[in-house]
């Protein structure tokens, strides 16, 4: 009996050392605070969050209890640092439910990365309701090298109650309480600057105005360049600040560039570099290391042994994305948690940018402005911006110079936001024949309130001309050309803080009238962004034997039908003034051509040496066993971008085919997110995009063969007058 005893409790001692021994608590047995929920358990939400003893196994399970209304949610979650190599990533876990209703019940995981959401899943689409035991459930990601935090949970929306026991994280099919983490880089252990730089700038003066710029542009030189950087080493960010102080108490230009020579060397020592090559010289375009000549002896000398040294291969702070070839900023914190950050931070901001772009936007040389002075320009900018809305106006004013449509502020903007008002109009509208026309009611039922009629035309907003607040407000608004300005502009001149605007508009019936428009908070509407989505199929036949397409909700699949309906037709109308549900430039557009059709080419920047960007062989659109013989009207507008531009490049190269329509958003290619401090988030065009002349489509866009844009009269009429061009050049002999 004391054998069996003894026996019994070295199993117990072994298990609870097992139990210790795991790095995560995801079976919630360790609860230090009776309390509160397990050791490392966090709740959102507003439902109630508890430990029970109902559980899967062992003694501790967490439970999620909804109110009566089930009108909000509640989860609980695990954060598990991303300290793992690997492709995918499993959740498994338990789940015990009892009188769910509707809703989303279920686990959920979510992966995050220089301050954003790289992917999310849950199991809400199992439609889990009801009263059921314990069962086991899944979800799988993809996991990204650029993963930091790992967050698993559960979670309750509606009403009802679940428990949920012995959570299971898999990478590559093997448990992360076993697998061995990942060596942190040294960069990431430096945690000095974490809750400030400590740099704080009095008024500048043209010389340090100079002086900082001049740092700008050494600090990202050596960030691409300097080997012990390129390997992780060193926190760039933070090197930074430690050398800020200093430098900006210099006397003179020497002093100046003697602190710069020392700060190099004492980076650590540079080994001469076997593979490195000079610039090609036939690339398309060559690093801009001008401003390195106009240094003194020594500085220049130094700065030159970096480049002709430089690092090769793989960086810490940049990378090329797999099978698209643009670049991946890789490491940039974005430091959410500072949402106005301080002087350091902001000019941190700006040397991250503008290197950025100096060294890997493919589209550099067509920037309006000389890229060269924007640092100088937007130094007193950044460094004297006084709040969270001057930061984010800034960096959106700067975000804009380079004239990219795939540029603007896609995260973390909420002042901007705030600045153009939580209220909105209860109608959208266009910029037609260069005025600001209602197109559309979001809500039908609150037309008779508003007063307004399809095509009013909107000629003043609170006393002030549509054509002077443009003028006021474009440089916030990025974009390649002014069709695509518009196109963002236009929905955000009626905005306001305020419940009612003024404003005077012409009708067909009238000349000008005035009136109070009541606006509406956002989710009192059914707004839409660029155009309503619409539940039709994505092809149907049209009169006089002509098939139309749409590529807002096509899928490949239904390819082999169209092709097999529409082979006979008179012509073909593909709708592309909507963004693309799928691509289809190869596997649609082969059906236009009759021989293997030349139709893109690429830029892209060499790796190992930022700056310098060489053109890819041409891309070619492979025919079919068939070809259609009919004739091809592709449409396109200002909505028309990114993969809408690509696909009507391909279909352009196709035997009969016309484009129709007006200037297209002129942003077209792979795009690389930037994160900047601040948790804002930004984007560029990756890669350059040719056609295989190498005419430009960036800015420009894909030129209509035949220009045709909307007029009021049509817009007043309900016409869609490119389709109706488009039905008649097909039916032209």
């Amino acid at each position: 009996m004391k054998k069996l005893l003894l026996a019994l409790l070295t199993i117990v001692t072994l298990a609870c050392q097992a139990q210790k021994t795991e790095k995560f608590n995801l079976n919630f047995e360790s609860q230090s605070d009776q309390e509160a929920l397990s050791d490392g358990w966090y709740n959102w939400g507003d439902y109630a969050t508890s430990i029970d003893t109902i559980a899967y196994s062992g003694k501790k399970s967490a439970k999620i209890k909804s109110d009566q209304e089930g009108s909000a949610f509640g989860a609980i979650a695990y954060n598990i640092p991303a300290r793992y190599s690997g492709q995918t990533i499993q959740l498994e876990g338990y789940m015990k439910i009892k009188n769910i209703e509707k809703d989303i019940t279920g686990l959920f995981m979510q992966i995050n990365g220089n301050g954003r959401t790289l992917a999310y899943e849950s199991i809400e689409n199992q439609n889990i309701t009801g009263t059921k035991d314990w069962q086991k459930y899944s979800i799988t990601l993809n996991y990204s090298e650029d993963a930091e935090n790992i967050i698993v949970g559960g979670l309750v929306k509606g009403i009802g109650e679940a428990w949920f026991d012995d959570f299971v994280v898999k990478i590559d099919g093997k448990n992360v309480q076993t697998l061995k983490e990942k060596e942190t880089p040294k960069a990431q252990l430096d945690q000095e600057f974490d809750d400030g730089s400590l740099i704080e700038f009095a008024e500048l003066t043209g010389e340090n105005i100079h002086n900082l710029e001049l740092l700008g542009r050494i600090w990202g030189f050596l960030k691409y360049h300097h080997p012990e950087i390129a390997q992780g080493n060193l926190n760039w960010d933070y090197e930074l600040f430690r050398f800020l102080p200093n430098y900006v108490e210099v006397k003179n230009n020497t002093e100046r560039d003697n602190l710069i020579i020392d700060w190099i060397d004492s980076l650590g020592k540079i080994d001469e570099c076997l593979t490195c090559e000079p610039t090609d010289e036939n690339a398309f375009l060559k690093p801009d290391l001008d401003w390195i000549d106009k240094q003194n002896t020594n500085l220049k000398n130094k700065l030159l042994f970096v480049y002709k040294n430089r690092s090769q291969g793989e960086q810490y702070y940049f990378a090329k994305v797999t099978g698209a070839g643009n670049p991946k900023f890789k490491n940039e914190s974005a430091y959410p948690k500072m949402s106005y950050p301080d002087d350091g931070f902001r000019l941190l901001s700006l040397y991250r940018y503008w290197n950025m772009i100096h060294y890997f936007f493919p589209y550099k040389h067509l920037i309006d402005e000389d890229w060269n002075n924007k640092l100088s320009e937007y130094i007193p900018l950044f460094t004297n911006a006084k709040n969270e809305l001057e930061y984010e106006l800034a960096a959106v004013q700067l975000i804009g110079d380079i004239k990219d449509t795939h540029a603007n502020l896609w995260g973390g903007g909420d002042q901007i936001e705030e600045w153009k008002g939580k209220n909105y109009p209860p109608f959208h509208v266009r910029f037609i024949e260069d005025q600001l026309v209602v197109t559309d009611y979001y809500n039908e039922e609150l037309k008779v309130e508003a007063g307004l009629e399809i095509g009013d035309v909107i000629t003043k907003i609170n006393g002030k001309n549509t054509e002077k607040l443009i003028e006021e407000k474009s440089k916030y608004y990025p974009a390649s050309n002014q069709a695509a300005r518009l196109r963002g502009l236009s929905p955000d001149l009626l905005r306001s803080n305020s419940n009612q605007i003024e404003i005077e508009y012409q009708s067909k019936k009238s000349k000008a009238k005035k009136k109070s428009l009541q606006l509406y908070p956002k989710d009192s509407l059914d707004i839409y962004g660029w155009y309503r989505k619409s539940q039709d199929k994505s092809f149907k036949m049209l009169d006089n034997n002509i098939g139309y397409i749409t590529i807002e909700s096509i899928k490949q699949e239904e390819l082999s039908t169209i092709q097999n309906q529409f082979k006979d037709t008179k012509g073909i109308i593909i709708d592309m003034r909507y963004s693309p549900s799928t691509f289809i430039a190869f596997s649609l557009g082969s059906y236009f051509v009759s021989s293997s059709t030349p139709f893109v080419k690429y830029s892209f920047v060499n790796m190992d040496n930022p700056g310098e960007f060489y053109f890819s062989n041409d891309f070619e659109i492979e025919r079919q066993d068939e070809t259609y013989q009919g004739k091809l009207i592709v449409l396109v507008n200002e909505i028309t971008q990114s993969s809408g531009e690509f696909t009507s490049m391909a279909f352009r190269a196709g035997d009969n085919t016309t484009i129709l329509g007006s200037t297209t958003a002129g942003a077209d290619g792979n795009v690389s997110s930037i994160m900047l401090p601040g948790g804002l988030r930004t984007m560029i065009s990756g890669f350059g995009v040719y056609y295989p002349d190498g005419e430009e489509t960036q800015r420009v866009g894909i030129v209509p063969d035949i220009e045709v844009k909307p007029t009021v009269k049509g817009i007043r009429e309900g016409k869609d007058e490119l389709i109706e061009k488009a039905i008649e050049v097909i039916l032209k002999e």
